[in-house]
């Protein structure tokens, strides 16, 4: 039987803060995600935002809705996502909640 290696994404930590807004809130629009980064943090660019989600969905880490007027995504809403990755990114975001206390 021949040995299949998936790639794990390890997701950046800017990438683990917008994982965490959807994660917390669901199925979000980059705005409300922006709106969430600013709250929580530093000021953060709503082009930097929409950019660096544009980025996870190239990366299979988020799914548009598929409507051209709505830039709604969900997190990993794909079949591609395994148990043992999903569990993987469970344990990045609170580790990475952990270290933000």
């Amino acid at each position: 039987m021949a040995n299949v290696k998936r790639n794990i994404i390890e997701p950046t930590r800017s990438e683990l803060e917008i994982l965490q807004v959807l994660w917390l809130n669901g199925p979000s629009t980059v705005r409300f995600v922006n709106d969430k980064l600013n709250e929580q943090k530093r000021e953060v660019n709503y082009t930097s935002t929409l950019k660096l989600m544009q980025i996870m969905v190239e990366k299979g880490i988020l799914k548009r809705d598929g409507s051209a007027s709505s830039l709604m995504m969900q997190l990993l809403g794909n079949k591609k996502t395994s148990k043992k990755e999903l569990e993987k990114i469970r344990q990045l975001i609170e580790q990475f909640n952990i270290n933000n206390k």
